[in-house]
């Protein structure tokens, strides 16, 4: 099984937002190769959510959406560059948005991402 770990520094998040995007909805997807020092069975993706969009209760179920919506597409091998870092930046429609709505709007954009990539 594929765990899913965070970004670390501050420099791999200013580097992400430096490279390749895709919006919808309900998310912004920042992706691109970071080339860290870990090889082992892990994805770089992290999960961020503006406080503008409410309080942390809000927040915190809005991630909690997106990380479950990921896990749920990586048993199905969509994602398998290893040596790729993600950034998700959630959007306040996500809150209010069904999961079922949300997981498949995740898989279409990582679909997306395997076809850029590739």
């Amino acid at each position: 099984m594929i765990k899913l770990t965070n970004l670390n520094s501050d420099d791999e998040f200013k580097k992400l937002l430096k490279l390749k995007k895709i919006h919808n909805n309900y998310f912004t997807v920042y992706f691109g190769k970071i080339y860290s020092g870990k090889t082992n069975n892990s994805l770089n993706i992290s999960f961020v959510t503006k406080k503008k969009i409410g309080n942390a209760v809000k927040r915190n179920k809005i991630k909690r959406k997106l990380r479950s919506a990921v896990q749920k597409n990586l048993n199905k091998n969509i994602l398998q560059k290893k040596n790729y870092a993600y950034l998700m930046i959630a959007r306040s429609q996500a809150y209010r948005e069904k999961f079922s709505i949300i997981s498949e709007q995740v898989n279409k954009t990582f679909e997306k991402i395997k076809r850029i990539i590739n």
